[in-house]
């Protein structure tokens, strides 16, 4: 007993110290940060892993760790991103999810596997699979828009779809791409510029360039979808909170046979005139529970860049928590 608090050890049987050692990682970085993010003390005494800690903490220390063995006995390898991503999926009690989870989903042109790296990213990619159109809503960094790219580039290769089209709201040159030089290309590339990026990884460069030359990839900016009707197609609509109700409710009713439609955005970072509502987020409170349109909330812990970014999108979602605060209080 500790402090009051009853302290239980919990015994898992190992037949293999391979898989624990991977579990450990490199000089036990894994087992601290285990310890650490669990509450609980995990050691192993020859044979055996010991997991010491309140009863509830230990329990769910042992789920925890037995599947992050399952894990490493498949893949080889345990980082931080796996462990969060067994927590969050042991605290959805969703670990017989955890295989389709953590399967490679598609690979890179150069052959990289590509995973879901957190339980959010992995129930986005699920929601993608199953509808035909998916709303991917978080802060920068999930991997909302990356993930999208990747999963239309993977149905062009499986023959799902005929067209790839990604589309974005220029916000910044209010539509008005006329009085810009150059193109349609030249006009919209610095707003379409990440999903260049991302198409590239997947096709490599000298296909992306083909593909792009035959029209089976095609970017242009959101205006120029109105009064076309896209089928076989894999669209996206990348910085859909920029979007307006009108444009929101013309770009979705373009959708034709045999087409998916994945809309990503980030609430926080709407540049609409003031008092202009935005179209994601009206769509994303009229349009639940209608069959085959999902609506995936990515969070702070779904950020997989530097691990700062995640620190400072819980700083900004702190001081907007705490700005409406006030306003309701000023009211």
């Amino acid at each position: 007993m500790q402090g009051g608090v009853i302290i239980v050890t919990r015994k898992i049987n190992v037949t293999d110290v391979a898989p624990v050692m991977t579990l450990f990682g490199q000089f036990d970085e894994n087992l601290s940060y285990l310890n650490r993010v669990l509450d609980a003390k995990i050691n192993t005494i020859g044979g055996t892993l010991t997991v010491s800690g309140d009863e509830d903490k230990a329990d769910r220390a042992v789920r925890v760790v037995n599947a992050l063995l399952e894990q490493a006995k498949k893949d080889g390898q345990i980082g931080k991103s796996t462990i969060d991503l067994v927590i969050e999926a042991v605290d959805n009690n969703s670990e017989h999810k955890l295989e389709d989870v953590t399967r490679a989903f598609a690979h890179t042109a150069k052959g990289k596997p590509l995973r879901a790296k957190t339980y959010g990213q992995a129930l986005y990619v699920e929601a993608i699979a199953k509808n035909s159109v998916v709303f991917g809503i978080g802060p920068a960094g999930t991997g909302k828009t990356y993930l999208a790219v990747a999963l239309a580039a993977l149905a062009y290769k499986n023959k799902e779809v005929e067209k790839i089209i990604l589309t974005r709201p220029a916000v910044e040159a209010g539509e008005k791409l006329g009085f810009l030089p150059g193109d349609l290309g030249a006009k919209v590339d610095p707003y379409l510029r990440p999903l260049y990026d991302a198409l590239q990884e997947m096709f490599g460069l000298e296909t992306f360039n083909r593909l792009m030359e035959k029209g089976s990839i095609e970017i242009a900016p959101l205006a120029y979808m109105r009064g076309r009707t896209l089928s076989n197609a894999f669209i996206i609509l990348d910085e859909a909170q920029n979007a307006t109700k009108e444009q929101m409710k013309m770009f979705l009713t373009r959708m034709g046979e045999g087409s998916k439609i994945v809309v990503t955005g980030d609430v926080t970072q709407i540049d609409l005139p003031r008092n202009t509502m935005s179209g994601l987020i009206q769509a994303s409170e009229i349009l639940v529970n209608i069959p085959k349109i999902e609506i995936i909330q990515l969070t702070a812990k779904d950020v997989v860049r530097h691990p700062l970014v995640q620190a400072i999108v819980n700083a900004y979602e702190k001081a907007e928590k705490a700005r409406d605060g006030q306003t309701e209080e000023n009211k």
